[in-house]
């Protein structure tokens, strides 16, 4: 296994920065320093860092740059809805150019979520940031979507593979809460109607954990099943809150042997499945990003180990 850093902090004193805008210049040598010694081999590079080098040179200095910390792009993120008339447009583009610059970088892979900014009213306070998670609707779920939908994101999604061979990059779609795949089985339907060698889904069942005020499905049985299609894989864990008298729940954020998904049952499905690509761990919200971090990755690397021993 390959362990990849999707930080969702970007601290370390004297910088603080919002980890969803970021710059190339943010990543100090210190920053790539302590990244590696907590023993990554990747980062997860958000696209708006990669189109704001602007060309081809500059993107592949980027990436020589974090090569000699000992670190590769493992994966280019560009999420966004594909199917929705006001953004899907733009979106597919943004997709297209994700995969332009995985080619220059070396990135293994494009992962993109297809989960759009709330717009549904009632938004709780306190459930995912940027979403309406955690009640008993979620925005464009599989379950109020139709069969048409993931036929014409098939079309999206052959286009762009099509276009990611000719660069030996992989795309992945996550499993994520406020879109139409939001769980194992409209993963598996996407999977099976776009049928291309270099598409694949990312298994994130934390987000299958914040979908609903009530999980719909079990984690055990939503990682056997997305295995074997996976192509790169979030992993975070949560605690839930539920408040059934609101019919919601809220979620807090903590390392991943510290929360209600089972990951050692999550890594060893994935084992056995035979999985080649990154474990990617999405960091710590708030406090310590470098404590949390690197007791996630301990904690999956010993459970590896004792898998491959």
């Amino acid at each position: 296994m390959r362990f990849c850093y999707a930080h969702r902090r970007f601290t370390l004193y004297p910088q603080s920065v919002d980890s969803w805008n970021l710059a190339a210049d943010n990543y100090t040598d210190e920053f790539l320093t302590k990244t590696k010694a907590l023993g990554f081999d990747a980062l997860e590079v958000g696209l708006e860092v990669l189109s704001g080098l602007g060309n081809e040179q500059k993107a592949k200095d980027f990436a020589s740059r974090l090569r000699d910390f000992g670190l590769d792009v493992g994966c280019v993120r560009a999420g966004g809805t594909l199917h929705t008339a006001k953004t899907g447009p733009q979106n597919q583009v943004r997709l297209h150019e994700a995969i332009e610059y995985a080619g220059w970088t070396g990135a293994e892979v494009v992962n993109g979520a297809m989960s759009a900014p709330a717009r549904l009213p009632g938004h709780p306070a306190g459930s995912a940031p940027g979403s309406q998670s955690g009640w008993e609707i979620s925005q464009d779920s599989s379950r109020d979507a139709m069969l048409n939908t993931y036929d014409e994101l098939a079309i999206v999604f052959q286009a762009a593979c099509a276009k990611a061979a000719d660069v030996d990059v992989n795309i992945a779609v996550e499993v994520h809460q406020n879109s139409p795949v939001d769980n194992s089985w409209s993963a598996l339907l996407l999977h099976g109607k776009v049928d291309r060698p270099n598409f694949g889904i990312n298994p994130d069942i934390g987000n299958v954990l914040w979908t609903y005020d009530v999980p719909e499905e079990d984690f055990d049985s939503a990682i056997d099943k997305i295995a074997p299609v996976a192509k790169y894989w979030h992993c975070k864990n949560l605690h839930r809150v539920y408040h059934p008298e609101n019919n919601r729940s809220v979620f807090l954020r903590v390392p991943l042997p510290d929360g209600e998904i089972d990951y050692r049952y999550a890594i060893s499905a994935m084992h056995n499945a035979g999985y080649s690509g990154y474990m990617t761990i999405e960091g710590a919200w708030a406090g310590d990003q470098w404590y949390n971090d690197g007791k996630s990755i301990r904690y999956a690397k010993a459970i590896w180990d004792e898998l491959e021993s």
